[in-house]
C-alpha cells in the first residue's frame, strides 16, 4: 500500500521537481523517515519549548502541537503504554505528543503511591518511545489531590527531571485536575515546590500547572500567576458536550492577562466521559485552539466502554487500528490530530482571513483557492479551463472554509469541479464548525489529477452571510471550483423548512453496501442514485457523521422512485437498531421522483445512519434529516 501511494504521488507531480520533493518529504514524515532526507529538511522534528507572554514557543516560534492522552495507568488501559502504540500514533495519526497519565492514588485505587516502580516503568516506556519517534511526551501526575501529595510529587518529578533534563521532548504536568480548591492557597504553593525541584535538578523543560475546578478556572490562575517562574503554562481542560463559550471566555480572559495555556486533556463528549459526540462544539474549540496556538491532547486512548474512549473494546494493544476499530470520538479525534498545523509555524495556515478570502454572493461560483481557513490541503496550478489554481493534496480529515452571502433561503444545486487519479473520495458540504451537514457527494476516479469533471447534488441553505466548509470524510481528489445555482425557492424535491435541515446524505455516498448498484439520475441536481434494490439489501453511511444538536423529534425525508409496486425501507443506526420503516409508493417510473418521510426520535450527539430494504423495487437518490417543528 505504501509503495502504491508513493508511486501515485510521484506520478501526480512528475515534471514538477519541487512539488515531487515536497510530496516525498510529506510521505516520509508520515512514515517516520525524515532522517532519510536530512539534506532537504530539518530531521529533528522536536524543538525546545519555552514560553513568552501568553505564547508557548517551539524553537523560538509560536505554534502548537496536538496528540493523544493515554488513560489512567490502572484498570486495564495501561496495556496501551507501549512502544508499538506510540509509534502507531506517530505514523498513522500524525500525533505530535503523547501524554502518560500516571495514576497516583485516587480513593484508594492502586497507583504510584502503592507501587512506584511499576508506574514509573509505564511512564518511562511511553516517554522513551516518544523520544525515539521525534514526539513530545507529557509526564502527568494524574491526580485530583496532588497538593496533599506534595512530598511524593517533589520526589517523583526530581527523579524524572534528572532523567530527562537533556530531552527537549519532555513536558512535566505536575497536577492533572485540582478540584474546587483555592489557586492561591492550595495549588500555587504546591506548584512552587515541585517546579523548584525540577529546576534544581537542572531541567528547564516546560512545566504545566493544573488550575481549579477540574482545570477550568484558568481565569483564577491568571489573576495570581507564577510570575517568577520560567517556562510555565497553565492547564485548561474541556469536554465539548459540557463546556462551551463560557469556558472559552475564561480562557480568552486568561490569555489577555498574559499567561500561556495548554489543553492537556479534551474530549468531544460530556465531562463525565460519556454521551454522544458534539461535533459542532468540538470544532468551535478546535478553531479557538488553532487561532490562539494552544497545544492539546485528546482524552483518551483506551478501549473502555465509554464515550470518550478512542478505541472499540478489544482493539489491539499494538496499534494497527482500522477505522472500524475507532469509536465516533476516536475517529473525530484522529481527523483533528492528523490535520493539526506543525509546531513553530507549519504549512497549514490557520488565519481566518487568508489573502484569498473574499465573501462570495450565492447563487454564484466559488474559486476553490479562495479559502478563508483550512487544515491539511495545498494549492497547485491547474490545467482545467480558465487556469488559475486548484485545491489539492486532500486527505481524509482535511477541511477548508469560504465566506458566502446567500441571497435567499431554499434549494440550491451545488456542483463541484473535481479530478482524481484513482478511487476518488467524498466531499461533505457543511457549515463551518461541522454542523449542520448540508450534504455529501462521492467522487469517482477521473483518470488523472488534472482530468476534470463536474459532479453535483441538491442542498438547502439559509439566507444571509455565513461561513461554509468543505470537509473530506475520504480524500484522494482535487477541487477547482464550487458553483451554486437556483433561486433559493422551495421545490418539489423537499417540503422541509430550509433552516431546520440538519444534513442531506446522497444515497451513493455509502461506505459499504450489500446488493445495490449506482446509476446516473435525472432528478434535480443530477449525479447518481442507488438502484437495483431488493429485499435484504442495505447501505451503511458510517463514513458520514451527523451531529444531532438536541434530543427530540426529527423528520427523515427520502427521495425515491419506483416503476413497480414500490416497497419499504428501514432507517437505522449504522450497524444498530432500526428507528422506523417507511412504505415507498409506485411513482410511475425508475426516474420519476417523489419524497416520502417519517418522524423519529433521535438523541443528541453524533450519529451514523444506514438504510435497509424490507421490500425491494425502488431507487433512492438522497435522504435528509430535519428538526421537526
Amino acid at each position: 500500500m505504501i509503495t502504491n501511494r508513493l508511486n501515485a504521488l510521484l506520478a501526480r507531480n512528475i515534471g514538477n521537481v519541487s512539488l515531487a520533493q515536497k510530496t516525498l518529504v510529506s510521505l516520509l514524515k508520515t512514515l517516520g523517515g525524515l532522517a532519510l532526507l536530512g539534506c532537504v529538511v530539518n530531521a529533528n522534528a522536536v524543538q525546545p519549548i519555552t514560553t513568552q507572554g501568553n505564547k508557548v514557543l517551539f524553537g523560538g516560534k509560536a505554534g502548537s502541537i496536538s496528540g493523544n492522552s493515554l488513560y489512567w495507568s490502572i484498570w486495564g488501559p495501561e496495556k496501551y503504554y507501549n512502544t508499538d502504540v506510540v509509534k502507531w500514533l506517530k505514523n498513522d495519526w500524525s500525533s505530535d505528543v503523547v501524554r502518560a497519565a500516571m495514576a497516583v492514588s485516587e480513593n484508594g485505587s492502586y497507583g504510584y503511591l502503592h507501587d512506584a516502580n511499576t508506574h514509573k516503568a509505564h511512564v518511562k516506556r511511553v516517554v522513551d518511545a516518544a523520544i525515539a519517534n521525534d514526539m513530545y511526551a507529557i509526564i502527568d501526575w494524574h491526580s485530583h489531590h496532588a497538593h496533599h501529595q506534595r512530598d511524593a510529587a517533589v520526589g517523583f518529578f526530581r527523579e524524572m527531571a534528572q532523567t530527562y533534563k537533556n530531552s527537549p521532548n519532555v513536558i512535566f504536568e505536575i497536577y492533572n485536575e485540582p478540584l474546587a480548591v483555592s489557586w492561591s492557597h492550595d495549588i500555587k504553593p504546591y506548584a512552587v515546590a515541585v517546579i523548584d525541584a525540577i529546576r534544581g535538578a537542572g531541567a528547564n523543560n516546560l512545566v504545566v500547572v493544573g488550575t481549579p475546578s477540574w482545570s477550568q478556572r484558568v481565569d483564577e490562575a491568571a489573576n495570581d500567576p507564577l510570575s517568577d517562574k520560567i517556562n510555565v503554562a497553565y492547564t485548561l481542560h474541556f469536554y465539548a458536550g459540557t463546556h462551551g463559550q463560557d469556558l472559552r471566555n475564561k480562557a480568552a480572559y486568561a490569555l489577555s492577562k498574559g499567561i500561556p495555556l495548554f489543553v492537556t486533556e479534551w474530549g468531544s463528549v460530556n465531562a463525565d466521559g460519556n454521551g454522544g459526540v458534539n461535533q459542532g462544539e468540538t470544532y468551535a474549540w478546535v478553531e479557538f485552539m488553532k487561532n490562539n496556538n494552544i497545544s492539546n491532547a485528546n482524552w483518551a486512548l483506551s478501549d473502555l466502554s465509554e464515550g470518550s474512549a478512542a478505541l472499540t473494546p478489544g482493539a489491539s494493544t499494538g496499534g494497527g487500528w482500522t477505522n472500524n476499530q475507532l469509536t465516533a470520538s476516536g475517529g473525530l479525534a484522529k481527523s483533528i490530530i492528523s490535520g493539526w498545523p506543525s509546531a513553530g509555524g507549519g504549512s497549514d495556515p490557520v488565519d481566518p482571513t487568508l489573502p484569498g478570502c473574499t465573501t462570495v454572493n450565492l447563487p454564484g461560483t466559488i474559486q476553490a483557492e479562495n479559502i478563508c481557513n483550512m487544515s491539511g490541503i495545498k494549492l497547485e496550478n491547474t490545467a482545467d479551463q480558465g487556469g488559475g489554481q486548484n485545491v489539492g493534496f486532500i486527505d481524509a480529515g482535511d477541511w477548508f472554509t469560504y465566506n458566502v452571502d446567500v441571497a435567499a433561503a431554499g434549494n440550491y444545486t451545488v456542483s463541484y469541479r473535481v479530478a482524481s487519479m484513482a478511487g476518488g473520495g467524498t466531499i461533505q458540504l457543511e457549515k463551518a464548525g461541522g454542523a449542520p451537514v448540508y450534504g455529501t457527494r462521492s467522487v469517482a476516479g477521473t483518470g488523472g489529477w488534472q482530468i476534470w469533471t463536474t459532479v453535483s447534488h441538491s442542498v438547502q441553505l439559509s439566507a444571509g452571510k455565513q461561513t461554509i466548509a468543505i470537509s473530506a470524510p475520504a480524500g484522494g481528489y482535487n477541487l477547482n471550483w464550487i458553483k451554486f445555482e437556483g433561486s433559493g425557492s422551495s421545490s418539489s424535491s423537499s417540503s422541509s423548512t430550509p433552516g431546520n435541515v440538519i444534513a442531506t446524505v446522497q444515497a451513493e455516498s455509502y461506505r459499504i453496501m450489500n446488493g445495490v448498484d449506482k446509476e446516473t439520475t435525472t432528478d434535480t441536481g443530477g449525479g447518481m442514485n442507488v438502484g437495483w434494490i431488493d429485499a435484504g439489501d442495505w447501505m451503511s453511511y458510517d463514513n458520514t457523521f451527523v451531529s444531532i444538536p438536541e434530543t427530540g423529534t426529527y423528520t427523515i425525508e427520502y427521495r425515491v422512485a419506483s416503476a413497480v409496486g414500490g416497497g419499504s425501507l428501514a432507517f437505522e443506526e449504522a450497524g444498530g437498531s432500526a428507528y422506523a420503516s417507511v412504505a415507498i409508493p409506485n411513482t410511475g417510473g425508475w426516474q420519476t421522483w417523489t419524497t416520502v418521510k417519517s418522524n423519529i426520535t433521535l438523541s443528541a450527539g453524533t450519529h451514523k445512519f444506514g438504510i435497509k430494504a424490507n421490500a425491494g423495487g425502488w431507487n433512492l437518490n438522497w435522504f435528509r434529516i430535519i428538526k421537526a417543528n
